[in-house]
């Protein structure tokens, strides 16, 4: 089995510009719009880092053209327009001999699969994490892994074949509010491997922001809800939804571990209406926040209300869905369509080319059936003026490839 994290980088000021859709408000959106982007850039600056290689000789030395280069020196297009010489620029939102990608790269000739993500024993990044060098280290790292160094920039465009990383926080963690949520999938199983989960996750958050603690972690267990006509159907549903045995579990493992380690300040729930949170705070204790998602019944159960002031609990409103990342967007993401980033052999086996029929994946192409485990959701804000710096995600899944 393989283990892939996913990541999309800043959103916000390194990442991409994400448009949303008439009526669309959920971060599963975001989640997915960032994590394309996030795949599309790392194949383009990859394409682009072999055509500057080529047309500066280093191929052609070793007697090894690559695909991209060969199609740049014949006035073939790669990642976009070139200009029909040996040294052709690459341009984005463009078509590869014809056959139309995301953001230029064609689903016939994408990048190798190496070029732009990363193998570290069985676990897979993509697109690649490449962090600045802290003081004191001599290689770029993940949490127990080795993560690869940059590559070469490209002098003509500046481009490299880079990952996900945006270089962590401009200023001290000191004048920063850091909000880490992490969602608990359907697929984050056994419930005692949670703990494990929330060690991954925080420590990758830990390694793209530069810091060694969070202020806010919120859990967001599978299952939960916070959704009806009125306050009062959407408190009385909720109340019979989830695990208690299995948030007690995973809030005693996970959350209360972290705490006490230090590397959390304050802990929080979502989703959790004024019964699941009576019964949850007569286990473990008492969460410092609540998160819920009001939309559709639009105000706060007045039980809810009570049972918060009561306990000094805050009570804070947020627009994420709870199955955040579900197999089947997962596999679109990785697989091999249009606006997939071409990782996973699709169910039947093949892709589909621009005319409709079925062509032979990339033989570097993985195989296999996937299981989401956790997403985590981060956020900077800097405090003294309530901008917000710093946004990203990453999501960890299981390849079943044996």
């Amino acid at each position: 089995m393989t283990k892939l994290i996913l990541s999309t980088g800043n959103i916000v000021s390194g990442g991409p510009s994400i448009i949303r859709k008439p009526g669309t408000f959920r971060s599963n959106f975001e989640l997915t719009s960032s994590l394309r982007s996030s795949f599309s850039s790392a194949q383009q600056a990859s394409a682009e880092d072999e055509a500057y290689s080529a047309r500066n000789g280093s191929p052609a030395d070793t007697g090894a053209v690559t695909a991209a280069a060969a199609a740049a020196t014949n006035g073939d297009v790669v990642n976009g327009h070139a200009n029909g010489t040996a040294n052709g620029t690459a341009k984005t939102n463009g078509t590869l001999n014809g056959v139309k990608g995301v953001n230029g790269i064609s689903s016939r000739r994408r990048p190798a699969l190496a070029s732009w993500t990363q193998r570290e024993g069985k676990t897979l990044y993509i697109p690649r994490l490449e962090w600045p060098v802290a003081a004191g280290e001599t290689t770029t790292t993940a949490p127990a892994t080795t993560i690869a160094t940059p590559s070469t920039a490209d002098a003509e465009t500046g481009s490299t074949a880079s990952g996900s990383s945006s270089g962590g926080l401009q200023e001290e963690a000191s004048r920063y509010d850091t909000t880490v949520k992490l969602f608990f999938l359907p697929g984050a199983l056994p419930v005692e491997a949670r703990a494990q989960y929330a060690e991954e996750a925080l420590g990758l958050v830990f390694r793209e922001l530069g810091v060694e603690s969070v202020d806010l972690l919120v859990l967001s267990f599978p299952g939960m809800s916070f959704e009806g006509d009125c306050e009062w159907e959407a408190d009385k549903i909720n109340a019979k939804q989830g695990n208690d045995d299995d948030e007690a579990a995973t809030w005693a493992a996970a959350a209360e571990t972290l705490y006490k380690a230090g590397k959390v300040r304050r802990l929080g729930v979502a989703e959790f209406g004024s019964e699941k949170l009576a019964r949850f705070v007569a286990r473990v204790g008492v969460p410092a926040v609540d998160q819920i998602n009001i939309h559709n019944c639009c105000n706060v159960p007045p039980p809810l209300m009570a049972l918060a002031k009561d306990k000094g609990i805050e009570l804070l409103v947020h627009t994420d869905c709870t199955d955040i990342l579900p197999p089947g967007t997962l596999r679109e993401l990785l697989g091999q369509g249009p606006q997939g980033a071409g990782v996973l052999v699709d169910e039947d086996g093949t892709t589909t080319s621009s005319n409709g029929s079925a062509t032979p994946p990339p033989a570097d192409a993985l195989r296999g059936d996937l299981t989401p485990q956790w997403v985590v959701k981060y956020t900077a804000v800097v405090r003294d003026r309530g901008v917000i710096e710093n946004k990203g995600y990453f999501a960890g899944a299981l390849l079943h490839d044996e």
